[in-house]
């Protein structure tokens, strides 16, 4: 048998560190795995709970079928907390699935189903905006499961920043006096929105992005993408499979077009005709797809970048003549400063901020590097 820890893929820090924590015999009652989304928060707390059972003194009969079990999400070797849609007249009092439609249901089980076989799958259900109180009041249940007394078991919260305060204030309780030889990991990508109380009871872990190859591996692993796909996805994605799962659903060569369109009339300050570009999503508020195509705009200023000084492979080599005719009308203008504006506005996207006002400071700031005549 392998070392579950072994199988965490990149994340070389996260893996050593998660070990040193095994090997000395004092691990946390909790933990906050941090970073950026797809970068394999919760492969890593699934296999650090079945690196628990390896680590143990267990019969290898017995590690075996734990490590199993844990690896399929089953109770009571593991309890995975999500978020859920509210039943009709549910209360805070009811159990988690108590009110929930029997189709909801369904589905739920699919998508259980499918994180169970590949933990970088992303659960989705509809309406499931947060993580209910009764999801977290349900872990004392779990907690009275019966189970191997010396072994410690792992509660997974996922998307942890989706509790509203009553169910974070729950969970602190928990925190506070933390029931025995129970784990809790809160895996999240955006920990600020937790409250500072629940965060100082956690031991912190910071996950970095993955690398092209990385990311790669896992498209064709996990996600079964075609080799040459998955590594010219890889390049674009950040560092996070999440991205490139939505590259590869929005279709690359489609984003790569709406990102020359936009760049050719906002540079041109044809300011009507590149809003027109944004409308179709911007009125379905779809800032998934608006984060793609600013990440998009980045990669083609880099590219440029890139292209007049001779330095890398582009990314957009199939809109070459794009760089040429630039070039020749702007040889000396210098774009890193936009590249730089534009993912700031980026990063306003993740607090709310009005679409149609981004959309308009994106066209805005690309149209203003362009000298007037």
């Amino acid at each position: 048998m392998i070392n579950p820890i072994e199988n965490i893929i990149g994340q070389e820090k996260v893996k050593l560190t998660l070990q040193k924590i095994i090997t000395s015999g004092k691990i946390s009652h909790a933990f906050l795995f941090r970073g950026y989304e797809g970068v394999g928060k919760e492969d890593a707390a699934i296999k650090f709970a079945q690196a628990i059972v390896f680590n143990s003194k267990l019969s290898d009969e017995k590690k075996q079928l734990y490590i199993s079990q844990i690896g399929k999400l089953t109770e009571p070797f593991i309890k995975y907390i999500f978020p859920l849609p509210r039943g009709k007249n549910e209360t805070d009092d009811d159990r988690p699935y108590e009110k929930l439609k029997e189709e909801e249901l369904d589905l739920i089980q699919e998508e259980l189903n499918k994180k169970s076989l590949n933990h970088f799958y992303k659960i989705q259900i509809p309406k499931a905006n947060f993580i209910k109180i009764n999801s977290i009041r349900e872990i004392n249940h779990f907690v009275s499961l019966s189970y191997e007394e010396s072994l410690k078991r792992i509660i997974l919260i996922s998307d942890a920043h989706l509790m509203n305060e009553p169910s974070q204030n729950a969970l602190l309780k928990n925190l506070e006096e933390p029931p025995p030889n129970i784990i809790f990991i809160l895996s999240t990508n955006y920990p600020e929105r937790l409250k500072s109380t629940v965060i100082s009871r956690c031991w912190n872990i910071t996950f970095q992005p993955l690398n092209n190859y990385e990311v790669a591996k896992v498209l064709h692993e996990k996600f079964d993408i075609d080799s040459a796909l998955a590594d010219k996805i890889a390049v674009l994605s950040n560092g996070s499979v999440t991205q490139a799962l939505k590259i590869i659903n929005y279709g690359l060569e489609e984003l790569k077009d709406k990102t020359i369109k936009v760049l050719r009339y906002s540079f041109g300050k044809k300011y009507y005709s590149a809003f027109k570009e944004f409308e179709n999503f911007s009125k379905e508020s779809d800032t998934e797809y608006f984060e793609l195509i600013i990440s998009l705009l980045i990669h083609w200023l880099n590219d440029f970048y890139k292209y007049r000084t001779n330095s890398g492979e582009l990314i957009f080599k199939d809109y070459i003549e794009t760089f040429e005719k630039f070039y020749l009308r702007y040889p000396n203008i210098d774009l890193l400063p936009l590249a730089n504006r534009l993912d700031e506005i980026s990063s306003r996207l993740k607090n709310n901020i009005n679409l149609n006002l981004a959309i308009s400071n994106i066209i805005s700031e690309i149209s203003s590097v362009i000298p007037a005549k």
